[in-house]
């Protein structure tokens, strides 16, 4: 199983848990070239469209950003998966998201906390990362970093600006701003990259002190515009 398949199994209960019930239309933002939970969706008996500039080309997926997509039908739910924190404005996404939402629609987001992602948790991380197979973005930053020479406070810090990451309380706050919150907690990110953890353990970790929790789950609900009173 790849890191990916491994991360959207992990994630999937989570999902579908807060997704409203099957049939409906559900939309997700950045399901990348893997389709993201797009077939768990349609296997649930949702109506479910991926958009991301490398979406698979396949019908029920639009190779393209959210903010290009069209706008049409109103979604009853809309699913983003760590594709708001590199967002180029993330003002403007989460306005089309809450636009593109029907009345009474679910935001389902799991995002991360770069600026939580400390030296203590780095070296956690590092420590548990497989020596063999393709490597991934975590061998490539404990490589870059090795290498600069600088604290890894400095070094983070400087990743983070020049690929212009959105801090993850920024995120929730903005999406606080626009949707009625159900839920909003911290838990893991990085299990899915490491080699033989599970979230379970990386929950461990983070329950007894060693790593900060990074990951992001917020549901909210577009609110619904109360009518104006009537003749009379």
């Amino acid at each position: 199983m790849t890191s990916t398949e491994r991360w959207l199994t992990a994630l999937w209960p989570f999902v579908h848990a807060h997704l409203p019930p099957s049939p409906g239309r559900v939309l997700e933002i950045g399901c990348g070239p893997a389709g993201g939970f797009v077939p768990a969706l349609r296997s649930a008996g949702y109506d479910a469209t991926g958009v991301d500039p490398d979406a698979p080309d396949e019908p029920g997926y639009r190779r393209t950003t959210f903010e290009d997509r069209p706008a049409d039908t109103p979604f009853d739910a809309i699913v983003a998966c760590t594709s708001l924190h590199h967002v180029a404005d993330l003002d403007t996404v989460l306005d089309r998201m809450a636009e593109a939402l029907a009345p009474g629609g679910t935001a389902v987001v799991v995002e991360w906390s770069h600026e939580r992602f400390d030296e203590r948790t780095a070296a956690w991380c590092f420590d548990r990362l497989g020596g063999t197979g393709e490597p991934g973005w975590l061998h490539r930053h404990r490589d870059r970093w090795r290498a600069s020479g600088e604290p890894w406070d400095a070094y983070r810090a400087s990743w983070a600006g020049e690929e212009s990451l959105h801090r993850g309380e920024e995120i929730v706050h903005a999406l606080r701003g626009r949707f009625l919150t159900r839920s909003s907690d911290e838990g893991p990110y990085f299990f899915s990259d490491l080699d033989g953890v599970t979230a379970a353990d990386e929950q461990a970790a983070i329950d007894s002190g060693r790593i900060q929790a990074t990951g992001i789950r917020y549901v909210g609900v577009r609110g619904v515009t109360p009518k104006g009173p009537g003749p009379g």
